[in-house]
């Protein structure tokens, strides 16, 4: 029972957190974009100084470099006075900056397998920011139609459109006016048996009630 419990629990909060995600969906995919951006400068920060003790490191060994060649010619013309003691000194230190050297050389090539993969991932990273804020300006263009449907209501099944449409077919179902004044007057004539007088006039019983076009014709004839 309390698994049952427990269970159903889990999927209330699960729905009720995926309905404050939709509902609040590009708030938060602005503020997951902001991150994204700091994410990106601290970055760019490391990178800029792993750039800069990088290029220290260069300019040290190269300074080595210097040194070494320099000592080196000394060294060498030390000897070929035949003065060993202060040749020996000067191998001694040469020894000590080839070591350096060497030491400054992997810590250099460690640096530009550093910088080298950091700034492939900070342009992937520059690259999928512009994609996200390309995503979040059309699911704001998607959001406003959403909004803007449901303020029109549903295009089919009730809504103001539709209400609208039943009061328009309602106004033009009705009957004419004039015209049902007309069938009451033809209505109450009957009644009045006035329409039997103008059928026996008609037909030729008595004297004619109405002007007939067989009677205008018969005027004009008589006239000539």
């Amino acid at each position: 029972m309390f698994k049952t419990l427990s269970t159903l629990i889990t999927g209330a909060n699960a729905r009720a957190e995926d309905r404050v995600r939709d509902a609040f969906a590009i708030e938060l995919i602005d503020q997951k974009i902001r991150e994204a951006e700091q994410g990106l400068k601290a970055a760019k920060a490391t990178l800029a100084s792993l750039i800069q003790r990088q290029r220290s490191e260069d300019q040290q060994r190269q300074a080595l470099e210097n040194r070494i060649a320099d000592l080196t010619k000394r060294a060498t013309a030390a000897l070929k006075a035949d003065n060993e003691d202060l040749a020996a000194e000067a191998a001694t230190a040469i020894a000590q900056m080839e070591n350096e050297m060497s030491i400054r050389a992997e810590t250099l090539r460690r640096l530009d397998q550093k910088v080298l993969r950091l700034r492939s991932s900070i342009q992937a990273g520059h690259r999928r920011i512009i994609d996200l804020k390309q995503g979040a300006i059309q699911a704001r263009a998607v959001r406003r139609e959403q909004e803007i449907q449901m303020r029109m209501g549903p295009v089919s099944g009730g809504g103001n459109i539709e209400e609208a449409e039943e009061l328009i077919a309602r106004v033009l179902g009705r009957d004419d006016p004039f015209e049902h004044s007309e069938i009451l007057s033809e209505i109450n004539s009957d009644l009045a048996h006035g329409t039997i007088t103008d059928r026996m006039s008609d037909a030729g019983f008595g004297d004619a009630s109405r002007a007939t076009a067989q009677s205008v014709l018969d005027r004009l004839k008589s006239a000539k």
